[in-house]
This record gives C-alpha cells, sequence and structure tokens, in this order.
C-alpha cells in the first residue's frame, strides 16, 4: 500500500513539474487550464499526504507489536518471488550472479538469459565502462528494483524524504517552486496578499516570486566481491550480495541526506543554509541535553511542519534523554541550567503505548548512525524530511570482472546507481510575528 500511494505522489509531482517547467520555457504565466490542473495536483497531493500518514501509522503499529501484515499486493508479490520465474528471467539475484561470473570466465559459455529479455537488458559493448567480455551485464530488472526498494524502505531518512525519478532523456530536475522566506505581509506564498477593501474599492494585485531548484544526478557505485566458494553456493550468494548491497547503499544515501557536502554528492540538511543551529544554554556542562534545548529546537519548527517532524540522534544522546525523564526540580522550583523555570519535558521511551520509538513532544525519537557524536552540533536534529527532494535514475547498473582479485578467487561485482538530493529551502523563514527564523531542519550546536 505505502508503495503505491508513494508512487502516486511521485507521480502527481512530476506532473505538476511537467507543466511549470512548460511555462517557464515557454516565459509566460501559467494558462487558466494549467493552473486548474496545478491546484488539482495540490489538491491530490494532500489527500495523498493523509493516506501516506494513515499507512505508516499503522505500519508502526504493527511493528512495535511484531505483526506483519503486508497489503494484498504486497503478499502477491512475495508468493511470485517465492515461486521460479518463467520465461526467459533468472529465478533469483544469485542464479543471475553465478551466470555472470562463468560469463566471465576465459573460454565460458554465456547463458543466453544474459541477453536482451524481458525483464532485463544486454550489457554494454564497445567504447564503454562495462566490458561485457567481463561479464558486463545489466542485473534483471525485477532484482534491482527490489534491491533499491529495500535500501530505501529500510533507511530511516530515504523512506522519509520525497523522491522523484529522472526521465530517460534528462541527466537532472529543473523545478519551479515559491519563493517564501517571510511571511510577512507582500511575502507569504512568494508575494500573494489579500486585501480588505470597501465597497466599490479599487482590488490591489499582488504577484508571486518563484525560485528554481536546479539538481545534477550524481554516481554512487558499490564493490562486491564474492570468492568462488561462494558463487558455488545460489542460495549464500543471493543472501550475501542483497545484504552487502541493501547495507552500504542505503548507509551511503542516509548519511548524504544528512551530512552531504554538496559537491560530487547529494547536499545534506546539515549543510544547507536552511538549517537553524540552537546555542546550548548558559552555563550548561558539556555533552549534555536539557529541557531548554529541546524546547527551544521545537520553538524554531514551523507549526505546519510538526506533524511531520523526527528527532534524528546519536545513539548516546538516549541516557540523556532518560535524565530529562526523570528530571526532578529543587526546592526553589527551578531547573540544573541558568536557574530558569521552565514545564519538564517528558520523554516517551520506546514501547510506550505500543510505539515502536521513544517520543519527544509526540514526535518519533530515532537513532540514527548518521548523527554527530554526543555534545556537537548534529547530534540533536528536529526535522521534516518532505522538504528534502531527491531525484534517482534507475535502473541500477551492474557488471563484474574476474581479473579485479584475480590471484585471490574472487569475483568483482560493481553496482551503480545515479541520485542526489538537497532540501526545498534555501534558507530560514521569517515569521509573520516575532524575532526567531524557523525551518523543518533544526538542530542543537555544541556543547562543550
Amino acid at each position: 500500500m505505502l508503495k503505491f500511494l508513494r508512487q502516486q505522489r511521485a507521480d502527481l509531482t512530476n506532473e505538476a513539474t511537467a507543466i511549470f517547467d512548460k511555462a517557464a520555457a515557454e516565459q509566460r504565466d501559467l494558462t487558466k487550464d494549467e493552473a486548474e490542473r496545478v491546484d488539482a495536483i495540490e489538491a491530490a497531493l494532500q489527500e495523498n499526504q493523509k493516506s501516506i500518514e494513515r499507512a505508516e501509522a499503522h505500519q508502526e503499529r504493527q511493528r512495535a507489536l511484531g505483526v506483519t501484515a503486508p497489503d494484498a499486493n504486497e503478499q502477491a508479490d512475495r508468493r511470485t518471488a517465492a515461486q521460479p520465474r518463467t520465461g526467459n528471467g533468472f529465478a533469483s539475484l544469485g542464479e543471475q550472479m553465478m551466470a555472470i561470473a562463468r560469463a566471465g570466465i576465459a573460454g565460458g559459455n554465456v547463458d543466453p538469459r544474459l541477453q536482451a529479455t524481458d525483464g532485463m537488458r544486454a550489457g554494454p559493448t564497445g567504447m564503454s565502462e562495462g566490458i561485457a567480455a567481463d561479464g558486463g551485464f545489466l542485473v534483471q530488472t525485477d532484482f534491482v528494483n527490489d534491491l533499491l526498494t529495500t535500501a530505501f524502505e529500510e533507511d530511516e531518512l530515504a523512506s522519509r524524504v520525497r523522491r522523484i525519478s529522472i526521465g530517460a532523456n534528462s541527466n537532472g530536475l529543473r523545478a519551479n517552486g515559491v519563493d517564501e522566506t517571510s511571511r510577512a505581509n507582500g511575502s507569504r506564498w512568494g508575494g500573494i496578499q489579500a486585501y480588505w477593501i470597501g465597497e466599490a474599492g479599487l482590488k490591489p494585485d499582488s504577484k508571486p516570486r518563484f525560485k528554481q531548484i536546479n539538481m545534477e544526478l550524481q554516481k554512487l557505485v558499490g564493490l562486491c566481491y564474492a570468492t568462488d566458494e561462494l558463487l558455488q553456493d545460489t542460495t549464500a550468494l543471493q543472501s550475501w550480495i542483497t545484504q552487502a548491497f541493501r547495507d552500504e547503499f542505503a548507509f551511503q544515501i542516509g548519511d548524504a541526506i544528512m551530512n552531504g557536502s554538496g559537491a560530487g554528492k547529494p547536499l545534506g540538511f546539515l549543510n544547507s543554509g536552511c538549517t537553524i543551529v540552537v546555542p546550548k544554554e548558559t552555563g550548561q556542562m558539556a555533552g549534555t541535553v536539557v529541557a531548554n534545548n529541546i524546547l527551544k529546537m521545537w520553538s524554531r519548527m514551523p507549526p505546519r511542519n510538526r506533524r511531520n517532524a523526527v528527532w534524528l540522534i546519536n545513539q548516546e544522546v538516549e541516557i540523556q534523554l532518560f535524565q530529562l525523564m526523570l528530571l526532578v526540580k529543587n526546592v526553589s522550583g527551578t531547573d540544573n541550567v541558568g536557574g530558569l523555570a521552565f514545564p519538564q519535558v517528558q520523554y516517551q521511551p520506546p514501547g510506550t503505548n505500543g510505539n515502536q520509538y521513544g517520543t519527544l513532544m509526540g514526535r518519533p525519537v530515532i537513532p540514527v548512525e548518521y548523527a554527530a557524536a554526543l555534545g556537537t552540533a548534529g547530534d540533536v536534529v528536529l526535522a521534516d524530511l518532505s522538504q528534502y527532494l531527491a531525484i534517482d535514475k534507475g535502473p541500477i547498473q551492474e557488471a563484474s570482472s574476474i581479473h579485479v582479485r584475480f590471484i585471490y578467487d574472487e569475483t568483482c561485482f560493481r553496482f551503480v546507481y545515479r541520485f542526489n538530493g538537497q532540501p526545498l529551502w534555501q534558507k530560514p523563514l521569517t515569521p509573520y510575528r516575532g524575532i526567531n527564523t524557523t525551518s523543518p531542519f533544526v538542530t542543537l550546536g555544541t556543547r562543550s
């Protein structure tokens, strides 16, 4: 169900992007029909988001109870995967890996199923990166799609970002978005403004401003080595390749979404201009997290983004959060930081009310490897990852060679995935009233 809803969201987003791109290329405003269609898409996306949230909430409840309840489509997919494939395809990824390895041996036979067939493409020939003589064949489409889907769905960051697939004739994305950096009158929605007027009064006009998001695909490459002994066992090879590929690609994608430099890789939200850093409290001890840190971070998250927000923490921070739960005020009613009185922040540990994760301010607290060490900026992050845009282009390409590790009796498998991403926001938002800016990406500063 989630896969269908996310694909529906991607399709609607792509349609809206195409409408804006066409208008921008022709240097004109949207036509009436185009504007009505964009409004309809926006309404559909809002309903789609509600459906995704309901499905995700149900999935989290099922996981917390240790119950897996796949929908009808998922059950059908699993039944299909458990049965041998018919036609010209391979029955499993392990079986195809073994065929590729055999094809790379001098004088070895090339399995006819490695040639262009349903759900598969032949490897490159001539002047290209892949060498067909070395077993340069692309992995069967359904296998690579399963690998990629698993990598995305199992990573806590990648599974929550907006993801758009790029078409065959494009190397990147150019999308129009509303240029809103302030909620002051005349700035909302990039310049849209409504006025109160009297009878027969002149209707003032307003004009929105738009910004362009430009991204070109970057290349993520993974290498896997399989011993000759492993290549003799289809089942073992299947499990090993799947786990190695899934774990490494999921790690690299998740780390780039959070910490990427933007140079030859995605721009992580912690390195973007929109992330807000909440400084430590006066007199705060090194390596601690206090209630005021959490309250101030929460206050910098826009209200409309809070329903999608999650806390991303380094695992070492959990001890500090449990101490928040046990916090007891002294006789003067003040906290241990700065002598200021404020409400207790209640941390609910994992398992409370059947939740898979702990919660803070009602939002999930998710330990991730990519968060910084305790006490340094980035160890506690509050983020609405739906405000991060990712693009990719499939299918994943795979080639193999027996020569890279020939003297070690190992075959090298290479996976190539084209991907990029960046936050949709360029800088924090100035509020309508008040002085503190807000952003969907907020992190706690260094405490040392």
